[in-house]
């Protein structure tokens, strides 16, 4: 009788272990997918339109000579140009492409796209000169459009406003490492490890 009795605690013992192992090994599991869960979360939050705004102030005179006779006539046109733009750079993070590894908890940023520049001049024509054989045309207007986009560009280049919206994105960029960092992921771009902003912000070179 007591034999039976401690085969049966046996078997009573066997089957608790067992369903805790089944516990142990659910609770694994629900862990990872919770990992994954919480860095695809992460990655639609930081997937946004990051925009940074600029004002620039540009002045043109604006000079055009028409000859005749041999060059001995001349008829002149000529303005003052008065440009205020605002200009955007802007990360559309909605189209960043990656690939998530939960096999290996890691997951790897395969492109960014590009920034999007967009001038809005506000363009203002002050002392106007022209003469019935020289005036001004759509051919004008266009050459000053052309002339101030061409100048605005060259200040932007130059300007802090593209690296402004650089450090914005990489500031968004930062919050999926600390994620990844804190569920104990690897997160990786161009094929390289990153493991801290300063990394993120010298490997990221758009």
């Amino acid at each position: 009788m007591l034999k039976r009795l401690l085969i049966f605690a046996g078997l009573i013992g066997t089957i608790v272990l067992l369903f805790k192992f089944c516990d142990f090994k659910k609770s694994d599991d629900s862990t990872s997918i919770d990992g994954a869960g919480l860095i695809q979360q992460q990655i639609l939050n930081v997937g946004k339109l990051i925009v940074t705004e600029g004002h620039f102030s540009e002045v043109i005179t604006y000079k055009n000579e028409e000859k005749y006779l041999m060059g001995i006539v001349s008829f002149d046109k000529k303005a003052l140009v008065v440009v205020n733009a605002d200009v955007t750079v802007a990360y559309d993070l909605h189209q960043m492409k990656y690939d998530i590894d939960e096999a290996n908890k890691t997951i790897s940023i395969l492109y960014i796209p590009k920034e999007e520049i967009k001038i809005s001049p506000d363009i203002k024509f002050y002392d106007v000169e022209q003469s019935k054989l020289n005036p001004f045309t759509g051919d004008d207007y266009n050459k000053i459009n052309a002339s101030v986009k061409a100048s605005l560009a060259k200040k932007i280049q130059k300007s802090t406003l593209k690296s402004n919206a650089q450090n914005r994105l990489i500031s968004e960029l930062s919050q999926l490492l600390i994620t990844t960092k804190n569920l104990g992921w690897v997160l990786k771009y161009d094929g390289k490890v990153i493991e801290s902003n300063s990394e993120l912000g010298k490997q990221i070179k758009l």
